[in-house]
């Protein structure tokens, strides 16, 4: 009676193979853990120094009476805004070793970005029409719906700041002009440095 033949896998192959799958594995296990993930690399610190900015910017734009020197106070808060946030996420990012632009660092990005490309483009509007005391309650209330959108990628913080930008903006918006720019001290100043320091507590930097 013939011995059945046992096949023996000795193919040098196979060990590569395994190790490819095991690469895999690995790789998958790592997409899904970033999709999976929160933006944690939001700035607090940063956030207070931009409530800072905001603060003088709020000081000097009330002081003008010209409205054009006025936009330009706050588009260049705007620019130098944008500057020390994206110095403070990618510091803090760097510090946590955390992707910025990939997995929740990019659908937080890409969350942020519709509304605010909405109120730049309703600024051109209301620039154009004469109607600049609507620029405060639109700043205030387009910057906290990104911060809401954005934020559901996020820590639990970072929507309630987006929703408390949103009530202040939509008081600005029902108030006299005169008021807008005590508000917008209020929200971009007030909030940003509390929530900044909540989320520097909380969460680190």
């Amino acid at each position: 009676m013939a011995t059945p033949r046992r096949h023996i896998a000795t193919s040098e192959g196979e060990p590569i193979a395994l190790r490819d799958r095991a690469i895999d594995n690995i790789r998958f296990i790592r997409e899904t853990m970033e999709r999976a993930a929160s933006f944690t690399a939001v700035p607090g610190w940063g956030g207070v120094a931009i409530g800072c900015t905001a603060l003088v910017a709020a000081a000097l734009a009330a002081a003008q009476t010209d409205p054009v020197r006025w936009l330009v106070i706050w588009l260049a808060e705007a620019v130098l805004s944008l500057g020390i946030a994206a110095w403070a996420i990618r510091r803090k990012a760097q510090a946590a070793n955390l992707p910025v632009l990939s997995g929740a660092g990019n659908k937080f990005l890409r969350s942020f970005l519709p509304p605010m490309l909405v109120g730049a483009l309703l600024s051109l509007v209301f620039v154009r029409a004469g109607e600049m005391a609507l620029l405060p309650g639109t700043w205030l209330l387009l910057y906290g719906t990104a911060v809401v959108t954005a934020g559901a990628f996020s820590v639990g913080v970072v929507p309630v700041m987006g929703a408390c930008f949103m009530a202040t903006g939509a008081v600005a918006l029902f108030c006299p002009p005169e008021w807008g720019d005590a508000l917008m001290a209020f929200g971009f100043g007030g909030l940003h440095i509390l929530f900044g320091l909540i989320i520097a507590r909380r969460y680190g930097g």
